[in-house]
């Protein structure tokens, strides 16, 4: 049987190759384009895709209707950390490794970036000769929700807001059910829906990203605090430095690592009672709260 390490890199290589792919397809000014391929080629965990990818194979084995999906998903993740990385945001010098991009390019050509990649996101997914149009209005309504003021956009803004401020710990279970949890919960749905579950099986595969969403944040959030740099590709302690509302700070961290050991149960739990036979899922989310980058 492949280990989920080895079916993790399975995946990262085949959407690597189609992202390079479609990007390469796309006709932009010479400079814009390659600063595209600079964000698209640093690399990446690509988890948010593999999740919808293995998701979808809990009810099919036919990849080509989820792949178009699960790259769009990339793209807007990979677009939301671009301007995150903004000076106006976060204002990091170092993403997966490599100089921000606002920083090996300038400003204005990473908001542009981001903008683009937003966008071709969206063209993807209309214009796939794999998806039904009733497939492609439920793709679009799922990424359009998880990346907007209800969902990304919204918790970004309410991550900014909390800086310097003292906050309860369901504002800020709040602010990362959006910012991080929604375009999780969108790739579990998505895969779901194209594979064929029942209303019932998506709603508890919902239940399931919900949780494996805030494992995930909590997970990134302990990783500030005692992560390598050079594994994670950014430099740690920035939380620390702005100020930021994270659980450790508000929990400590044996109170965050105990509430992500909670996250992690109901996830479980979530996962059991979908009735869908993908242990792949399971696995995954000992890889979402115990990943080292």
């Amino acid at each position: 049987m492949v280990t989920i390490n080895r079916f993790i890199i399975n995946k990262q290589k085949l959407i690597d190759k189609k992202l390079i792919e479609l990007v390469e397809e796309l006709e932009a000014p010479s400079l814009l384009k390659e600063a595209i391929e600079y964000a698209i080629k640093a690399g990446g965990k690509r988890l948010r895709p593999i999740l919808l990818m293995s998701t979808y194979e809990g009810f099919s084995t036919e990849l080509k209707k989820a792949t178009h999906p699960a790259v769009a998903l990339e793209l807007i993740h990979t677009y939301s950390l671009i301007h995150d990385d903004l000076p106006a945001m976060d204002d990091d010098d170092l993403r997966r490794g490599q100089p921000t991009l606002h920083r090996q390019f300038d400003e204005a050509t990473a908001i542009l970036v981001g903008d683009g990649l937003l966008t071709y996101a969206f063209q993807l997914i209309s214009s796939s000769p794999f998806l039904e149009a009733e497939e492609k209005v439920y793709v679009i309504q799922q990424l359009s929700q998880a990346s907007g003021v209800n969902g990304m956009v919204g918790g970004q803004y309410l991550d900014l807001k909390a800086e310097n401020e003292e906050i309860e710990e369901h504002e800020l279970s709040t602010i990362h059910i959006k910012k991080t949890g929604a375009l999780i919960q969108a790739a579990i749905k998505i895969g779901a829906y194209l594979g064929g579950a029942t209303p019932p099986q998506i709603e508890s595969l919902q239940t399931f990203g919900y949780y494996l969403g805030l494992t995930f944040q909590v997970q990134d959030d302990l990783l500030d605090v005692e992560g390598d740099s050079n594994e994670l590709g950014k430099l740690t302690g920035s939380d620390l430095a702005r100020n930021k509302s994270t659980y450790p700070k508000l929990l400590g961290l044996q109170g965050a690592k105990d509430q992500k050991n909670q996250y992690m149960d109901k996830a479980k739990e979530a996962y059991l009672s979908s009735n869908v036979n993908q242990p792949r899922l399971l696995e995954l989310i000992n890889v979402f709260g115990n990943r080292s980058n």
